[in-house]
């Protein structure tokens, strides 16, 4: 005899249902999600080049918040506001001297864009055994959420390849 497994109900601040406390975001137009995934491909592409400063907080709201998931660089992970995003550009360039993203696929609905990318940075300093000049790797996937064209809110799953 076969037991069905029962997916527990919740319900959103106006009373909809969702399933695992998800609720899906409102429906908007597929120009919006166009618009977001464009601007996610200007941001890939300003990182690329070195963007810090105002020329990055462009892309961000005042308010934004960007949480990355524990991996090999960051054991404990990071929640990081614009002050430390912007931080963090600067910092970034000690490190690598040059990084691109391969976008693997990209998906966008609404305000909420989600990129698989392939990140590979050649490093201006030592980590682990990889010495300045080696190129360093990494699968991301990434979640941007758009509010008024720029992104709110960022989450980043980081998985790197050994080093």
């Amino acid at each position: 005899m076969t037991t069905a497994t029962t997916i527990p109900t919740m319900r959103t601040a106006a009373g909809a249902p969702t399933a695992f406390g998800y609720a899906p975001p409102p429906p908007t137009d597929p120009e919006t999600a166009t618009r977001n995934l464009e601007a996610a491909r200007r941001y890939l592409a300003a990182i690329e080049g070195g963007a810090t400063g105002a020329a990055l907080a462009a892309f961000y709201t005042p308010d934004v918040e960007q949480v990355e998931y524990p991996n090999r660089l960051l054991p404990m992970g990071a929640t990081r506001d614009l002050a430390a995003l912007l931080d963090g550009a600067v910092r970034g360039q000690q490190v690598v001297r040059a990084q691109r993203y391969e976008v693997r696929a990209a998906h966008a609905s609404g305000d909420h864009v989600v990129l698989e990318l392939l990140w590979v940075a050649t490093l201006a300093r030592s980590i682990g055994m990889l010495l300045p000049g080696h190129e360093m790797r990494a699968h991301f996937a990434v979640v941007l959420e758009y509010r008024d064209g720029r992104i709110a809110r960022q989450r980043n799953y980081d998985c790197f390849e050994p080093f």
